[in-house]
């Protein structure tokens, strides 16, 4: 099929990827409307993707080459112990992925986005609706504009406007626990010392009633230390947790910094106490953590992507992958379809039932490192395996699956 208006609502990662897919595919025309009226290259969360995804991803043409990334190789789970100032290494277990900086990785996907997709900064987009009996698709916009097509892409996020008209009683569910994000430039690591952590190593420091997960991405300046905390029971100190929100970089308050030193010294090896506090302030954000299946992830020509149809907890380290995979999938449905409804129905077949999978095995996975935490203390790399497997409930491994036969299978372990 070819021709048709496409309008995608939401201009991040999954936004520009669908944009490159429809314009690839042969739309007419494609709009991206995007509310941020700043620089998204500018965020500075770090991010992984399985290097079986990264290679399928790149052969499909929806991750384009050349963007920065660092090699991560190995994971090793780290529990607080007398015996040394690092912790104790209770297992190390295979990582085959690779890091990414948020921005820099945005940054890559907008400049290969082609030149004739229509990409609007500061755009607010307050409700989507059928037109024309159910054959278009009409976006409101806060300035009173409407924009019609044939197809709205909602790729606007974990509170996404087009998810409430294409599933109006799906709205995501607190997981009852927290996490802290913060990163900061590698070479502030001379003031601790790097001897405990190669380069290509993805550290976990356990503890009870939670994990936290600390490796370098690449960065604007060079490599920057990333690392995510995830504790129960959350702090209470103003968190507002019966919608999805967050407190952003630079906002998070003295009650709530007091409450991650007092973690940090209680809880973590005093090596990685260090490593984490020498994060500034405006560097560091808390954010609860959601999730939510849809089970609709279109209806009418409204078509739902990456974290706007699924909102997955960020142990799985599928994301980013998630939504590229999205995008691929709808590609090859457009390419093999003669018709809107084939179009659809295609995109549907391919990503409903993954969308969900992984929305399981990220609430198994933050069951056994935050909610239900095991006796860390005590394991070995036997226990710890067995303990892993158990998590993984007979899915191949983290990072996603492989969309098609050809890609190669992600090794058990892993």
């Amino acid at each position: 099929m070819r021709g048709g208006t496409v309008t995608v609502v939401g201009g991040s990662i999954a936004g520009c990827a669908f944009a490159s897919a429809a314009a690839r595919a042969g739309a007419d025309a494609v709009t991206v409307l995007e509310r941020s009226e700043g620089r998204l290259a500018d965020r500075g969360l770090g991010l992984c993707v399985h290097d079986d995804r990264a290679a399928e991803l790149t052969a499909a043409g929806t991750l384009p080459p050349g963007i920065a990334a660092h090699r991560l190789a190995r994971r090793r789970w780290v529990v607080r112990d007398p015996a040394g100032p690092a912790g104790r290494v209770f297992w190390d277990q295979p990582f085959p992925f690779h890091s990414y900086h948020w921005g820099l990785l945005w940054q890559g996907m907008r400049e290969a986005t082609p030149a004739s997709v229509d990409y609007r900064h500061g755009v607010t987009v307050t409700g989507v609706a059928a037109a024309d009996g159910g054959d278009r698709a009409e976006v409101h916009l806060a300035d009173g504009g409407v924009e019609a097509g044939d197809l709205v892409v909602g790729a606007d996020g974990y509170r996404s406007v087009v998810r409430r008209a294409v599933s109006p009683d799906s709205r995501p569910d607190y997981a009852g626990y927290i996490c802290w994000r913060g990163n900061f430039d590698a070479r502030r690591l001379a003031a601790v010392g790097e001897e405990h952590w190669p380069s290509e190593a993805v550290t976990t420091v356990c503890f009870e009633g939670g994990s936290c997960v600390v490796y370098r991405i690449p960065g604007p300046d060079g490599l920057r230390v990333n690392w995510v905390l995830y504790a129960v029971p959350p702090p209470a100190a103003g968190l507002r947790l019966d919608d999805p929100t967050s407190f952003p970089p630079g906002r998070v308050t003295a009650e709530l910094a007091v409450g991650l030193t007092a973690l940090l010294d209680h809880a973590f090896p005093p090596y990685w106490a260090r490593v984490l506090a020498l994060t500034d302030p405006e560097d560091t954000f808390v954010q609860p953590i959601y999730d939510l299946e849809t089970a609709p992830i279109t209806a009418g020509r409204l078509l739902l992507a990456g974290d706007a149809a699924t909102v997955v907890r960020p142990h799985n380290t599928s994301g980013a992958a998630k939504a590229l995979q999205d995008a691929t999938a709808f590609e090859a449905a457009w390419r093999s379809a003669a018709t809107w409804d084939e179009v659809l129905h295609g995109y549907r077949s391919a990503r409903g039932a993954a969308g969900r999978e992984l929305v399981a095995l990220a609430r198994r996975l933050g069951r056994a490192q935050v909610e239900r935490t095991p006796p860390w203390s005590t394991m070995r790399p036997g226990d710890a395996h067995a303990w892993w497997q158990d998590q993984l409930g007979g899915a191949p491994g983290i990072g996603g699956q492989a969309m098609c036969p050809a890609t190669a299978a992600q090794d058990p372990r892993h």
